[in-house]
């Protein structure tokens, strides 16, 4: 019997804010442990919390980013637990009335992983729905030492956003890509910095596994905490093929709560799972609900960017780049932005566009401390490339040079003398050179072996140190060989 996984994702993102959700404690990584709380976040007898307006913004924002409907009214509820990093025995979070319903997320084929993007050509454009979007407050941080635990409780109270898929992924590549567009799209609302490896993307994974062809769920497990894109494919990965050995060789799946160790390559289980009324849910006394109507979502709707897959189709139609192109310079938005400066002033939009993708980024990744270079300057020198005035490689020479000290590259060519001889005059004198030089080449062009151009043109490059233009030397050797 053939197996399918049916596949949801609980995203959590902690918000950019300056202060916590229901206090006035710094939203701050890295901080001195336990230097950011208060008797709000620490839980103390008689505190009060008061909502972060800023971070009810950004969740109505990202609901408005992914199509949800955003809930005219909302509520805080008390969702009960017991864990050591968590000071108040609760958990500030929306049960039944979150701030934003449905929408959905489609998936780009270039979000895939690299290695698969081909198998998953067909898959390119499909929809994941959300079930909600929400916003609660983060608990503390355990450590684990050789002889004793402590608790950070910096992180406690953070306003951390919760969004819920519905089942509808079917592979580890597909949660991949899913996750990869949610976190542009979070770059390009500005609501958080969705750095992973500080924790402020974390996600929760729940799978079963079901006969193909049939309906009815399995039963599910869940992965717990992963803390990075790939970790989540490989954890998938690992629990489909665990729970289809499990089934298929006549045994039960049980519900639980699992943790995925990265360097074993395997999951194991931390408890029996909850269902929801294990958390005896109820309103929160101390938290009014919030009307979402007027001005909070009046400026959730005027900070509304343009979203990456209209950024990728505008740079397609308005600079005629290649799908790639769009969607390299799209996944980075202080990059595109770049990007269009600098194809203000020029007139080799498309050549621009692989200065920057191939040369520039790669020469700023040896060096990111240095200033970057002024965009029109980057223009410019495509410009020059473009117009044969520079050929690659004098291209890549002016541009480490201007990102060491940025000027104009018709300046820093000409002081170093990396003008491209491109007159055919003069080109022609050094190809009859090339010619009478090399007999033997010769010969061999004419005998049928066309490889044999490269030595003659290398003849050329040699003499005129690298300034020569290579495509109108190989345009005139190849007419002058075909001479009677």
């Amino acid at each position: 019997m053939t197996y399918e996984a049916v596949i949801g994702l609980e995203v959590h993102v902690q918000l950019k804010t300056e202060t916590k959700l229901f206090c006035g404690c710094r939203n701050e990584f890295g901080a001195e442990p336990n230097s950011h709380v208060c008797p709000v976040c620490l839980g103390l007898p008689g505190a009060l919390p008061v909502p972060n307006e800023e971070a009810v913004i950004k969740t109505i924002l990202t609901g408005l980013m992914m199509g949800s409907s955003i809930r005219a009214r909302a509520k805080f509820d008390r969702k009960n637990y017991f864990y050591p990093d968590m000071p108040k025995n609760y958990q500030i979070s929306q049960y039944d009335q979150p701030l934003c319903l449905e929408g959905g997320v489609n998936l780009p084929v270039l979000a895939f992983p690299k290695d698969a993007q081909k198998e998953e050509q067909a898959l390119a454009g499909k929809r994941v729905r959300l079930v909600r979007i929400h916003l609660e407050e983060d608990v503390g941080k355990s450590f684990h030492l050789e002889n004793c635990s402590g608790i950070d409780f910096n992180r406690a109270g953070t306003p951390l956003m919760e969004i819920v898929t519905e089942a509808d992924l079917t592979t580890p590549e597909e949660a991949f890509a899913l996750l990869t567009t949610i976190r542009e799209i979070l770059r390009y609302g500005k609501v958080s910095d969705v750095d992973m490896e500080k924790g402020q993307l974390r996600c929760d994974v729940n799978i079963s596994v079901r006969p193909v062809g049939t309906e009815a769920f399995g039963t599910k497990r869940e992965i717990k905490n992963l803390n990075s894109i790939s970790a989540v494919r490989r954890a998938l990965k690992h629990e489909i093929q665990t729970q289809i050995h499990l089934v298929s060789s006549g045994g039960t799946v049980v519900q639980q709560t699992l943790r995925w160790d990265d360097a074993r390559g395997e999951t194991i289980p931390m408890r029996t799972k909850e269902q929801a009324h294990d958390y005896r849910y109820f309103p929160d006394p101390d938290l009014l609900p919030i009307r979402t109507e007027g001005r909070l979502r009046t400026e959730a709707e005027r900070r509304m960017p343009e979203l990456p897959e209209t950024k990728k189709g505008r740079l397609c139609q308005t600079y005629g780049l290649s799908e790639y192109q769009a969607s390299v310079l799209a996944s980075d938005p202080p990059l595109a932005e770049y990007f269009e400066e600098a194809a203000r002033s020029t007139r080799h939009p498309l050549p621009l566009a692989n200065l920057v993708l191939n040369d520039y980024l790669a020469l700023r990744q040896e060096d990111p401390g240095q200033v970057p270079v002024p965009a029109e300057y980057l223009g410019e020198l495509a410009d020059l490339q473009s117009e044969g005035t520079l050929n690659s490689r004098q291209t890549r020479e002016v541009l480490a040079i201007l990102i060491q000290t940025p000027r104009p590259p018709k300046e820093i060519a000409k002081e170093r003398g990396l003008t491209q001889i491109s007159d055919s005059q003069v080109l022609e004198a050094f190809c009859r050179e090339a010619i009478s030089a090399n007999p033997k080449s010769v010969a061999d062009f004419k005998g049928g072996k066309s490889a044999a151009i490269n030595a003659l043109k290398g003849f050329v490059m040699k003499k005129t140190r690298g300034q020569a233009n290579p495509q109108r030397i190989h345009e005139l050797l190849e007419s002058l060989l075909r001479e009677p």
